[in-house]
């Protein structure tokens, strides 16, 4: 899986390689016990400081995605991710709070916004043998 990451994006650098990595698992791209470079590697190939793919790592790791293991590495969670439960649905209505108001005050109707949702959601849903 190749990893493009904007160096002059607002969003931090690990969270675009944390999405990225979740991005790669939705399309099937990354599956459930497929190795991920150390972070020493995965640092010197993408050119970015090992903390950051460190902060990363973690973060998938405490969200379900990531299994870290001192002798096998970090490896795709065997068994997928959890799925959704109340918690998360109600995580998941947050987050999408500020961008709701968001799209509001920049007067994108509800028809656009659900257009491009539906779009999006698409991308991830497609898991055929172009694994690019």
């Amino acid at each position: 899986m190749q990893i493009l990451l904007d160096f002059d994006s607002e969003i931090p650098i690990y969270l675009q390689l944390k999405h990225q990595i979740i991005a790669g698992i939705a399309k099937g791209v990354l599956q459930p016990k497929e190795p991920l470079p150390s972070v020493r590697t995965m640092a010197k190939d993408i050119g970015i400081n090992q903390h950051t793919v460190n902060k990363t790592y973690q973060m998938l790791k405490q969200e379900g995605y990531i299994q870290i293991h001192r002798q096998k590495g970090v490896v795709i969670h065997p068994e997928g991710v959890d799925k959704a439960d109340v918690a998360y649905y109600h995580a998941l209505e947050e987050s999408l709070h500020p961008m709701i108001a968001d799209a509001i005050c920049r007067q994108v109707t509800k028809e656009d916004f659900q257009a491009i949702i539906a779009k999006l959601y698409q991308i991830y849903e497609y898991k055929g043998d172009d694994k690019k």
